[in-house]
């Protein structure tokens, strides 16, 4: 869907391992260029080693793909043939990072993809009013026992820090009455992701580069963008069908086949949609 053809020039706007960059560079051998965006250093640094065999093909820059015009400016360029932006965790933020992205290891709660922000999901916890939090957690997450969740963690925080994963699941677990636990995931999942969204500004980051994009691509250019969640791929439908610039390729979203879900689980709720730039 995105178009690849030899000797294009394509922005990676979410690194991460290196995977949709490899691939962009084989099929757009032997002189296609990429120039790719991440904010996770730790994620950068990884991929790179992925992608060694291309480096003479690609730009990495650490920034958020909300920066497109700064990025783009900085790598000599206004515009691309084609951008690519998959939203959320890797697999390394989920499994190796250390900072409380996930409830399955007990760490501290962070949260931040990019290390040079300040606000942590422990500040929030602490910082944050009842009504705020509960705010986040229906906002963000869609989470229909916000206000009991919010309330419960303002009655702990008065007599204990809250600081790791483990500590906010348990509250969550204990402050929705078993009757309310959702039985394919774990009870505390949509309070992770809103509070995850919180800290990096996600939604305001996605909706920006959105805007923009029509600016920076070349007639006939694509944006393709990989959401997880039903809040990601709302601005991403409503923002492509407003874009007077750009024509909507898909009219539903293409989502993964039995098969790759059966091969990579975590693929089961991504969404892709795909805009066009009209010559």
């Amino acid at each position: 869907m995105l178009g690849v053809v030899p000797g294009g020039l394509y922005l990676d706007g979410t690194f991460g391992l290196g995977g949709h960059t490899k691939e962009i560079l084989i099929r757009s051998a032997p002189d296609g260029r990429v120039i790719a965006f991440d904010w996770d250093e730790e994620a950068i640094a990884r991929g790179l080693e992925n992608v060694e065999p291309f480096r003479n093909r690609l730009s990495v820059i650490r920034r958020n793909f909300a920066e497109i015009e700064s990025g783009l400016k900085e790598a000599g360029h206004e515009v691309v043939n084609g951008i690519l932006i998959d939203i959320g965790l890797s697999s390394l933020q989920l499994d190796e990072g250390k900072r409380g992205f996930s409830f399955r290891i007990d760490e501290p709660l962070d949260m931040r993809m990019d290390q040079r922000r300040e606000i942590t999901a422990g500040a929030i916890l602490a910082g944050a009013t009842e009504k705020e939090l509960a705010d986040i957690f229906y906002y963000y997450g869609e989470e229909k026992q916000a206000r009991r969740i919010a309330g419960r963690i303002v009655e702990e925080r008065k007599k204990n820090k809250i600081t790791n994963t483990a500590q906010l699941a348990d509250l969550v677990a204990r402050a929705i009455p078993r009757k309310f636990h959702p039985p394919r995931i774990h009870v505390a999942t949509k309070v992770f992701q809103a509070l995850r969204i919180a800290v990096n500004d996600e939604l305001a980051n996605l909706a920006g580069i959105l805007e923009k994009v029509a600016n920076h691509l070349t007639p006939g250019g694509r944006i393709c963008v990989i959401s997880f969640h039903s809040l990601e791929d709302r601005i991403v439908k409503r923002t492509f069908a407003e874009l007077e610039q750009m024509t909507v390729l898909t009219k539903k979203p293409i989502v993964p086949q039995e098969a790759e879900i059966i091969k990579n689980p975590r693929s089961r709720s991504a969404r892709l949609r795909v805009a066009e730039r009209i010559s």
